[in-house]
């Protein structure tokens, strides 16, 4: 069977979340794109405050339990000098990249979820290495040059009946690196 690494960038999943008006169950995420494969790492990447929120912790401590592997990076404050503002940033960009090709051999299918143009160049590489890649997010936030560098793009829109959280489950709060949750403010 086909082995299979999903990548998700949360930040970019709570923000097509936002722009959707309806919330993921990430474990019927990750059930519904991994059905089809043997599974060799589900790896979801978002930022953390430090001290960490607790919250967000059990959001990510649950996300271990669903299967995923959590990839954390603590929020930077970096003072802007044009404005003097404070700004709060943590880009996982790379760590995803990374995780992609340290890992290239132990699949034969990835699945990048996020709809970031930065990540065309990536998919391409994948790809000509002899991968299948293919895309998953939100039709209104991804970028048509992601979509194009992948084999096939799901947009969350056209799979809803099968990975929407029902709105009965609570939305509980939570800070800085749990996107998710509709209070979430991840940054980055």
């Amino acid at each position: 069977m086909n082995r299979l690494a999903v990548f998700v960038d949360g930040a970019n999943l709570f923000y097509a979340q936002r722009k959707l008006g309806w919330h993921l169950d990430y474990r019927k995420v990750y059930e519904h794109v991994t059905r089809d494969y043997d599974v060799y790492n589900a790896f979801y990447y978002t930022s953390v405050t430090s001290p960490p929120d607790p919250s967000a912790e059990g959001f990510l401590r649950a996300l271990t339990g669903m299967g995923y592997t959590v990839r954390r990076k603590t929020v930077k404050e970096i003072l802007d000098q044009e404005t003097g503002n404070i700004v709060r940033k943590a880009n996982l960009d790379i760590e995803i990249v990374i995780d992609m090709f340290n890992t290239v051999e132990l699949y034969d299918t990835a699945l990048l979820a996020s709809g970031d143009g930065d990540f065309e160049r990536a998919m391409e590489l994948l790809r000509s290495r002899g991968k299948r890649v293919l895309g998953l997010g939100s039709q209104a936030m991804a970028a048509y040059d992601l979509v194009n560098a992948t084999d096939r793009y799901i947009y969350l829109e056209e799979i809803r009946e099968f990975v929407e959280k029902p709105a009965s489950e609570p939305v509980r709060p939570a800070n800085g690196g749990a996107p998710g949750f509709e209070r979430a403010e991840p940054v980055g």
